[in-house]
């Protein structure tokens, strides 16, 4: 094992979804994860110009809050139509109360606003960053590339997953079991990287 084994962590996030998947994620690695809305941390304003950054700050930020190694998820969707958007700003496009309906029906009507058969074409990336109290960091980047469809379907997941359908699946990632979606998103390739980095362990779904 390495350093990051039998050790307490702080999740730097208040998002419960994300929360709930990570730590399905994290099954079978010696740490405990321990969200920031549990702790009562305080969310840091996300400045960042990529989804890198904006990891990086928020595990620093949580594990210099704590003194305990921290981990940072940053993640969203870039669409091929919208220039990229909403990308970084994923989460803001979902307001203050983190509404992810709001935030998929305005992806829609931007789309309707490029033309009457614009592309559907888009990536969903995630970025882990973990910060060590030594204020070391290191970084892990998932992507996949698939289609938004509309209406949304599926209640298994949450953000955008409802709305995307990735490449070579017939069903989106919130049609998918947690265990399905753990093989395949973004989030999962990146937790792998991570895993193998850090642990020296099997991937998921061991592959």
């Amino acid at each position: 094992m390495t350093e990051g084994a039998a050790r307490e962590w702080v999740l730097a996030s208040h998002n419960d979804g994300k929360v709930k998947e990570l730590n399905h994620l994290f099954a079978g690695l010696p740490v405990r994860l321990r969200s920031a809305g549990e702790l009562g941390l305080p969310e840091p304003e996300e400045t960042g110009a990529t989804f890198e950054a904006n990891a990086e700050l928020k595990a620093r930020a949580a594990s210099e809050a704590t003194g305990l190694p921290a981990l940072a998820d940053d993640s969203g969707v870039e669409v091929l139509a919208l220039g990229g958007e909403p990308g970084i700003h994923t989460a803001r496009w979902a307001g203050p109360r983190r509404d992810f309906d709001l935030a998929r029906r305005r992806v829609e009507e931007r789309l309707g606003e490029v033309g009457p058969d614009p592309s559907r074409r888009a990536k969903y990336i995630c970025v882990l960053c973990v910060a060590w109290p030594d204020g070391r960091t290191q970084v892990f980047r998932g992507e996949t590339s698939g289609v938004l469809v509309w209406p949304i379907r599926g209640d298994l997941g949450h953000g955008f997953e409802p709305m995307f359908l990735p490449d070579g699946y017939a069903i989106t990632y919130g049609e998918m079991s947690p265990e399905s979606r753990s093989r395949v998103n973004a989030r999962a390739q990146a937790i792998r990287k991570l895993r193998g980095a850090l642990f020296g362990r099997a991937p998921i779904g061991g592959t």
